[in-house]
């Protein structure tokens, strides 16, 4: 599997890069525009539960392991409304959101380990209907 794109694992602390098969999107940050790169799918969650938490005005952090390209090492990042930010996408469609997913992610990220990239859960189930959805892409 090399085929330059990578996918996330999170261990307790700290999200893993792998190379894999999917679309990386990348979440700038700062005015430096430090690069963050991140898988489409994963990106699109993320970016539900940053906005949300800086729009309450919440500061948190965001952690990750960096590629080999970025050295080695884990790095993370204070995430607060006064500090510029923007998501780009690779894919040019917008995924289907998995409710699960967000909702385990905005738990992490209130968390004292804060925001790192969970994996998606394969499956939910909707409260209200009591329905069964598969985790789908845009």
């Amino acid at each position: 599997m090399n085929s330059g794109h990578l996918w996330y694992r999170v261990t307790t602390t700290c999200v893993q890069i792998f190379l894999g098969k999917a679309t990386v999107g990348t979440l700038y940050y700062g005015d430096s525009r430090l690069p963050v790169p991140v898988e489409d799918r994963a990106l699109a969650h993320l970016k539900v539960v940053i906005v949300n938490k800086l729009r309450r005005g919440e500061a948190f952090t965001f952690s990750w392991v960096k590629t080999r390209a970025e050295g080695h090492g884990r790095a993370t990042i204070w995430l607060s409304p006064q500090i510029p930010m923007h998501f780009e996408f690779d894919g040019s469609k917008s995924p289907v959101l998995n409710r699960r997913w967000l909702e385990e992610l905005s738990l992490i990220a209130s968390s004292g380990t804060g925001l790192v990239v969970l994996d998606e859960p394969a499956e939910y189930s909707d409260p209200a209907t009591g329905s069964i959805a598969t985790a789908a892409y845009g």
